[in-house]
């Protein structure tokens, strides 16, 4: 049975995995001074930054219409037995109503809400792709993703409130308090929805390390086939330390880095960093 699989662009896989496996991203659209561009397409996060420090603000993120979805699904309807679409959780887009708006009109097409963010909705993903090469049936993806989903565990910790306090997420006097007081939140996704975890105190490294031995120590409920390191641009030494604390405390086969794409870059800003991994 051929499966295509297609996912958002806010999984933040990497460019390797997404050819090793013959993914295809469907970018969300990003409005920069009134202008919309295509995530990682024409746009990519240090075009956010830039934007920001050159004092024009953080930018603006929508979700792909169902119009833009019934193109692309039609494309790949016609061409394979299957096609399987995993979103960005619906609590932080339309783009699962949309998609799934636009399945309608294709009896092979089906849309699976990821639950999760970046690498985290990244897991489900890779692990669709691996089970259609593999041969597995349509039918047997769809109920294993639906009962791994919400066993994704995605947190990050960010060295700064700025992106937050910019984009309307965090208030001004929530901002100047952690900013005083150096704090360096952990942000969550529990049951799909993002929440404010850990606030941390010290160098952005001290807290990975921190943050790190928090997610992972003294934990036996995890799988430990792969785990993703996701970041914004931040130092060697905060990515050295974040892979040093999770050999310290798990034995995961596989340790993969990914670079964080528009949407989280443009929430959390430059120095964030987060470990992500499926409970069993």
């Amino acid at each position: 049975m051929a499966i295509k699989i297609l996912a958002d662009s806010t999984c933040d896989l990497s460019p390797e995995l997404i050819k090793r496996y013959d993914i295809t991203l469907i970018p969300l659209t990003i409005i920069k001074n009134g202008k919309d561009y295509h995530d990682g397409v024409d746009i990519v996060p240090q075009d956010i930054f830039d934007s920001v420090e050159s004092g024009n603000g953080v930018c603006k993120t929508s979700a792909v219409n169902v119009h833009e979805y019934q193109d692309i699904f039609g494309k790949y309807s016609e061409k394979y037995d299957a096609v399987l679409h995993i979103n960005i959780s619906n609590f932080f887009s339309s783009c699962y109503q949309n998609a799934c708006l636009a399945a309608q009109d294709f009896p092979n097409v089906y849309v699976v809400d990821s639950f999760n963010l970046s690498t985290g909705s990244g897991h489900i993903v890779l692990d669709a792709a691996k089970m259609a090469e593999n041969g597995v049936t349509i039918e047997e993806i769809l109920s294993t993703l639906n009962k791994t989903a919400p066993k994704v565990e995605a947190s990050f910790v960010i060295d700064t409130l700025k992106y937050l306090h910019m984009g309307g997420r965090c208030s001004s006097l929530a901002a100047l308090g952690a900013n005083m007081l150096k704090l360096k939140p952990c942000i969550e996704v529990i049951e799909g929805k993002m929440t404010v975890g850990k606030k941390y105190r010290g160098t952005f490294e001290s807290v990975v390390e921190n943050y790190v031995t928090d997610r992972l120590k003294d934990r036996s409920d995890m799988k430990t086939d792969k785990i993703f390191i996701t970041h914004t641009p931040c130092t060697k030494d905060a990515l050295r330390i974040a892979e040093e604390t999770i050999r310290k405390y798990a034995d995961f086969d596989e340790i993969i880095y990914t670079n964080a794409g528009c949407t989280i870059s443009n929430h959390c800003g430059p120095s964030t960093l987060g470990i992500l991994f499926e409970r069993k």
